[in-house]
This record gives C-alpha cells, sequence and structure tokens, in this order.
C-alpha cells in the first residue's frame, strides 16, 4: 500500500474518433488539456485524468471502453454534466444515466460520452 503522497496511479486510455471533439465535449464538463498531440491526449478536472488516443473507425454502438470515476461528490459533477447539455436517456450519444444508490451500497450513475465510451461516476463515502 502507498501513502497519500505516492505518485502511483492508473489512468484510464480511452479511443476517441476525433480528438478535438472530444476536447471540446470534455471541456463543457470542466475539464482542462494538460497535453495533446495527434497521436494523444490527456485531460483534467482536478484530480481526475483521463487520456484519449484516436480511433477514428471507432463505432459508438459497439464500443466497449469503460472506466470508473470516484468522487467526493457526484451530484456536482451530474450538474455539470447536465449544465453542458447531456440528456438524461437510454440511448444515444451522449448520454447520461441517473445516479441512484446501488444495491451494492454506493450512489453511482453512468456516462456514456459521444464515442460510446462508459464512465461510470461513483460517489465515495
Amino acid at each position: 500500500m502507498t501513502d497519500a503522497a505516492s505518485p502511483d496511479r492508473a489512468v484510464p486510455n480511452l479511443p476517441a474518433r476525433d480528438l478535438g471533439a472530444t476536447e471540446d465535449f470534455y471541456a463543457r464538463i470542466g475539464f482542462v488539456t494538460a497535453f495533446r498531440d495527434g497521436g494523444w491526449m490527456i485531460l483534467r478536472r482536478g484530480d481526475l485524468q483521463l487520456e484519449f488516443f484516436p480511433w477514428p473507425d471507432l463505432d459508438p454502438a459497439t464500443s466497449s471502453s469503460r472506466c470508473t470515476i470516484r468522487v467526493a461528490d457526484v451530484d456536482e459533477l451530474v450538474a455539470t454534466i447536465r449544465a453542458a447539455g447531456v440528456p438524461i436517456a437510454d440511448r444515444g450519444f451522449p448520454r447520461l444515466h441517473e445516479v441512484r444508490e446501488q444495491d451494492w451500497g454506493l450512489r453511482a450513475g453512468h456516462l456514456v460520452d459521444p464515442d460510446g465510451n462508459l464512465l461510470t461516476l461513483i460517489e465515495e463515502r
């Protein structure tokens, strides 16, 4: 186990059909670009970090890429996502699945981004 000051971490690497469009989408929900070139992009929102690589032929409807985002205040994150115009829906891209108490004891919801990446949004307690 490492202490809180440790630089050890794991970071999701997700596909994007168009890095510019992905950058714009995530900027609307508070992510800033920490790095970008033609083959890689790093976005940050506070302590959260997502990394993207280009995959121009990606089909969002068949994507199986996913990651988990754990935050102290999931309601704040969801409010920001909603304010960015992401609808609560069962299909389509992007979309949001509402946060609710899960059988496993934590509040969680899901964001599906324009490329079909599934981000599970979990509130840490």
